[in-house]
């Protein structure tokens, strides 16, 4: 059986066909070993330049359920320092070039994962990719991302994963021609986060185009529009939870003047006296989640609440898109 033609998974541009790839992930959610010999004698590495929890487990359940033997590297700890640059002097801290770690890389994996973060510094270098481009360019393998500087598609996928099998389930969300409201709102945290999170849940969403979608945000923490455009915005956070089916909560900082948090105001948690206006909203976090200061205890450990649900769909999203790199590789 051949895949759908996915080469890399970086982003939902990869992606030929979103449902059948959510509706991929259920099937294996049903029968986790349905293809458990197709990645028998195939490597995965998985290249932790930061840390993770659920990124990291899920994904080698993932590719321990195909069947493939899973390998752990963290470079920031185990490694050599990595420089990036084309045409570097290498004269200061980094010891070895991507140009020369990719393509052994290569050589010893049929499936490269590569996790990085943003400096939060420089917009610029990180809306460039440098890092995860590096490695799609020398390491001659396909790349999956387990989070860039900007983008989160594995996580992105399991939200839609999560999102869908909730509808499955529930017969008031299934009504002819209407679209269910998914709400994005921004919440406080005590540091400047990423945008890679909400850039990318916003990207499959309006690249999905069956929900009604509203992002919600005080001024001044616009996204890239590269990834918002299609969607309703507003900084009325009541507002948009007004008939709202599921939420999505996330914190980060300023996009324009990078990098930044400019207020910690603890009305943009969210409570459940403002799902009150919502229809019975399911929500949605990434996690980790600082409890109340992102979202509250309340509404945790809530029936609104998919978080576990949500971690535990990691698994079968990773399963999904390894399979479909797997059987376009054969």
């Amino acid at each position: 059986m051949q895949g759908s033609g996915m080469k890399q998974f970086i982003s939902v541009t990869d992606v030929a066909n979103i449902n059948a790839l959510v509706k991929q992930a259920l099937v294996y959610k049903a029968n986790p070993l349905a293809d458990r010999q197709l990645g028998e004698n195939k490597r995965i590495g998985l290249l932790f330049l930061n840390p993770s929890l659920r990124t990291r487990l899920s994904t080698q359940i993932a590719a321990r359920n195909l069947g493939m033997e899973a390998v752990v590297f963290n470079i920031d700890k185990e490694g050599w320092a990595l420089e990036f640059e084309e045409g570097a002097i290498m004269s200061g801290n980094t010891v070895e070039h991507v140009k020369d770690a990719g393509p052994v890389l290569g050589l010893y994996f049929d499936i490269l994962c590569i996790r990085t973060f943003p400096s939060l510094k420089n917009r610029e270098d990180d809306y460039s990719e440098m890092f995860i481009n590096q490695f799609i360019k020398y390491a001659g393998v396909p790349v999956v991302s387990l989070e860039s500087a900007t983008l989160h598609p594995l996580q992105s996928l399991t939200d839609l994963v999560t999102i869908q099998e909730t509808i499955n389930n529930n017969a008031k969300l299934q009504t002819p021609n209407a679209k269910p409201k998914i709400v994005l709102t921004w919440a406080p945290h005590i540091k400047p986060l990423p945008q890679c999170v909400a850039n990318s849940f916003a990207q499959w969403i309006n690249a999905w185009g069956e929900a009604e979608f509203v992002i919600t945000h005080p001024h001044e923490y616009e996204l890239a529009e590269q990834f918002t455009k299609g969607a309703t915005i507003t900084h009325d956070q009541d507002a948009a939870l007004q008939g709202a089916d599921f939420v999505y909560v996330k914190n980060w900082s300023t996009y324009t003047d990078y990098g930044k948090m400019y207020e910690n105001d603890p009305e943009w948690m969210l409570t459940e006296e403002k799902l009150k206006a919502t229809r019975n909203a399911k929500v949605m976090h990434c996690l980790p989640v600082r409890r109340n200061v992102e979202l509250s205890d309340e509404v945790l450990d809530s029936t609104h609440s998919l978080v576990t649900q949500q971690a535990g769909n990691r698994v079968w999203a990773a399963q999904a898109v390894l399979s479909d790199i797997l059987k376009t590789k054969k």
